[in-house]
């Protein structure tokens, strides 16, 4: 499973602003950010026949967002999420998300997506592409990305994708819940 929200520190590179702010320059949004735990969240939800389902965070992750003002093509997003810190709410779901037949945590405490390009796609969107790296399986996965806001060195942005598990042999439950993992992220960064 995993982690497009990486995609979403591309969107920053753009310099774009929210809808309630004024314009900024790219130059002002060119820089490093490190993502920030506090007001970040990585959700995401597995669909099953006849509805419900499983949904759940990842309460442990770490990231930067490195925007190039002149070229954002060029920027690039880097994302470590810690499998580990699986949550939703049910600790026997919890417990069998971190064995080795979903996340294997005891092999595998890390889940990473490294972008490889950027690509924009609105005044303050982008997809971002990129390798994600889970249980030892790396493939190329594509996240969408908007840019939400930026005040006093702080950007916000929103990150959405879908990524089919089985791709990363975790597709223990297939048919009955859905091979495919959306992923809801929100992204906080403080250049630095």
């Amino acid at each position: 499973m995993s982690l497009r929200v990486l995609g979403v520190a591309a969107l920053v590179a753009f310099g774009l602003v929210d809808s309630t702010a004024s314009a900024v320059a790219l130059s002002d949004a060119a820089g490093r950010y490190a993502i920030s735990s506090s007001g970040s969240s990585i959700r995401f939800a597995i669909g099953k026949i006849g509805g419900g389902g499983l949904a759940g965070a990842f309460g442990q992750f770490k990231g930067t967002i490195r925007i190039d003002g002149g070229d954002i093509g060029r920027s690039k997003v880097d994302i470590t999420i810690f499998p580990d810190s699986v949550g939703t709410g049910q600790g026997r779901i919890d417990a069998f998300l971190k064995s080795d037949a979903v996340f294997d945590v005891a092999n595998s405490s890390q889940i990473t997506f490294r972008s490889t390009s950027v690509q924009r796609t609105g005044e303050n969107s982008a997809v971002i592409t990129g390798q994600l790296t889970a249980r030892g399986h790396t493939n190329t996965e594509k996240f969408t990305a908007e840019l939400q806001g930026m005040k006093g060195g702080q950007i916000r942005f929103h990150v959405s994708g879908k990524v089919f598990r089985s791709r990363y042999q975790m597709d223990v439950g297939t048919p009955i819940y859905s091979n495919i993992v959306a992923f809801d992220m929100e992204f906080s960064g403080r250049r630095g």
